[in-house]
């Protein structure tokens, strides 16, 4: 078997971030585990749903943990090794962290796909680790029904440049710097019926690092900043908004889409993955109401999306040009406000 020949997600059911447990699923599996005891040294637990755990170590700096893997969403092997690393790096930024290590979470269908394209995945997976400046340093493999790789990755922050999704103050302006519509695509590809030239928008965005949260997290207007993944934009800004008791106002208009308003095309042709729709079964009573291509544009799970943000408008032109000069969509998506009981997001 060639390795142009291997197709990769004929061998899992699920693709990607889309593969994550809905929200309502996993609200209800963490509420049986007992989180009761105390460790004063976590800074950053669960209790916020944020992207990874920080540990202060008593110096000014804090340590973060994280981990995370999926089945592929592309066939080829070492892409999909490369946006499972990017994706695992990326909660690091989102803390406003630097990485300083990884390693591996691998499982192989032994006797299904052949040990090359194992190898192929784990070398995508060391190539962004190296973009990273990171080691991939070691890891764990075990045989499985489905390909699944990903990484577990230890990062270091200065706790005053520390960013959680539970921190945005009112006011806030709102930035999104990776387009949406990844989700729409690879299912669309799955179809048969992508435009080769949209599916490598997806794929390129998807490979690139959020490193740029590291430099962000350094302007003290930056308040909050969170990777946007499966549950979608709208999911992801739902915890942001619910963590810091504010809501939020966002400007349909100015969300950055791949592929522009092509990606309708794809709407009107069926192209939603299931993730979209569980998605809003989870949160959709606490979204203003929506429905059709703007609903399922904004529940679409996000494979190594972008990160969303939220600035102080005293600091927003500071971000918007640091975003510009990183090739990064740098308009405001909307605001923030006082939460008043009613819907956490209104359009």
């Amino acid at each position: 078997m060639h390795m142009d020949k291997i197709r990769l997600t004929r061998f899992s059911h699920g693709a990607g971030c889309g593969c994550k447990l809905s929200p309502a699923v996993l609200h209800e599996i963490l509420a049986g585990v007992d989180n009761s005891e105390v460790f004063e040294s976590l800074v950053v637990g669960n209790d916020t749903k944020d992207d990874a755990a920080v540990v202060d170590m008593g110096d000014g700096s804090g340590i973060i943990s994280t981990t995370d893997f999926f089945m592929p969403i592309v066939d080829d092997p070492r892409t999909f090794g490369r946006i499972a690393a990017a994706n695992a790096i990326s909660d690091i930024y989102a803390m406003g962290g630097t990485p300083l290590m990884a390693i591996a979470i691998f499982g192989w269908p032994l006797g299904k796909i052949p040990e090359y394209a194992a190898s192929a995945v784990l070398d995508g997976g060391r190539s962004i680790c190296s973009q990273a400046g990171i080691p991939l340093a070691g890891g764990h493999s075990i045989d499985c029904p489905e390909p699944i790789f990903g990484l577990a990755v230890t990062g270091r922050v200065l706790l005053k440049h520390l960013k959680s999704n539970a921190s945005a103050v009112a006011g806030d302006r709102l930035y999104l710097t990776k387009p949406l519509g990844v989700g729409m695509l690879t299912t669309a590809e799955k179809k048969g019926v992508v435009e080769a030239v949209d599916l490598e928008l997806a794929v390129q965005s998807m490979q690139r690092l959020n490193s740029i949260g590291a430099q962000l997290s350094k302007i003290d207007g930056v308040h909050a900043m969170t990777d946007v993944t499966g549950f979608g934009l709208l999911g992801h800004l739902f915890e942001l908004c619910e963590g810091s008791g504010l809501q939020a106002q966002l400007d349909l208009s100015s969300v950055p889409l791949l592929c522009g308003e092509r990606l309708r095309h794809y709407h009107d042709l069926g192209c939603v993955p299931g993730g979209s729709k569980r998605n809003w079964a989870s949160y959709g009573h606490h979204i203003s109401d929506i429905e059709g291509f703007d609903r399922d544009v904004l529940c679409d799970p996000q494979t190594s999306g972008g990160l969303l943000l939220s600035v102080s408008p005293r600091d927003s032109r500071a971000v918007e040009d640091a975003l510009t000069s990183s090739g990064l969509p740098a308009q405001s998506i909307g605001n923030l406000t006082v939460y008043e009981g009613e819907a956490y997001v209104s359009l």
